[in-house]
């Protein structure tokens, strides 16, 4: 009987120890009895394990915004990609195409700009005392090659307004004749060219003039008008070079 309750009390006191109390005390009970010095490495040790959890807890909120502006900007990127895709494929052109037309855009651009402020800027004398005559001539033969049509056109009858029976009159009815023929204004082209000879019928710009007023006729589709005044231009001015461009466009070679 005895034993039977000396082995229960033994069993008792050995849950006791293993409760957290239990281990708890004697835990308290060695930290009192270690020397004065350890209590401040301890502390010590307390306050770097507080700053390493600082350092770690910022580093993670550092990642966090990292991580949250990779991702918008990877969203961005993506979105910028598929812009550029569907315009590709929508358009059937690469990148370097695009820019080029870019490039060819912005050219005409700055050539109507330029075209624009010369016309703007010049002014064409109103009469003979404020300009001369040859370089409002030279002014519109030049606009004629450089393609400036409108400005030839303007320049061209002003000339004829203020020169009419200038030395170079009839040049400047050819020009007339030019500028519409070379926006394929046939049959404006065809009026002017008519003028040269009516107006100026000993100038030396007739043949010219007939010749281009064929080649109207041609490109109106009056084969028959065409072919006569190839045939005029030939019988009236048969050394000129005109009247040989004449005969190549009848079909055959005629004797001078």
């Amino acid at each position: 009987m005895m034993l039977t309750v000396g082995r229960a009390a033994a069993s008792a006191a050995a849950r006791r120890l293993r409760t957290p109390a239990a281990l708890a005390a004697p835990l308290v009970a060695v930290v009192a009895l270690l020397p004065g010095c350890y209590a401040p490495q301890i502390t010590l040790l307390k306050s770097g394990l507080d700053s390493l959890r600082t350092v770690v807890d910022t580093l993670n909120v550092r990642d966090s915004v990292a991580f949250v502006v990779l991702r918008e900007a990877r969203r961005e990127v993506a979105e910028q990609r598929d812009i550029l895709l569907s315009t590709r494929a929508t358009t059937g052109t690469t990148t370097q195409e695009l820019f080029d037309q870019m490039g060819r855009l912005e050219g005409k651009l700055d050539e109507v700009m330029g075209r624009f402020q010369q016309f703007s800027q010049r002014s064409v004398p109103s009469s003979p005392a404020e300009g001369d005559a040859n370089q409002l001539y030279d002014q519109g033969a030049q606009d004629l090659t450089q393609g400036r049509y409108a400005l030839a056109l303007q320049g061209f009858r002003e000339f004829l307004r203020r020169f009419p029976a200038a030395e170079l009159s009839d040049n400047a009815q050819y020009g007339v004749g030019e500028c519409f023929f070379a926006q394929s204004v046939f049959d404006s082209a065809a009026a002017e060219y008519v003028q040269v000879e009516a107006v100026y019928p000993k100038g030396d710009k007739v043949p010219a003039a007939l010749y281009k007023l064929a080649l109207c006729h041609e490109r109106l589709g009056r084969k028959t008008a065409s072919a006569r005044a190839f045939e005029d231009l030939v019988k009236r001015f048969p050394n000129s070079g005109e009247a040989q461009l004449a005969r190549e466009r009848l079909g055959g070679s005629r004797p001078r």
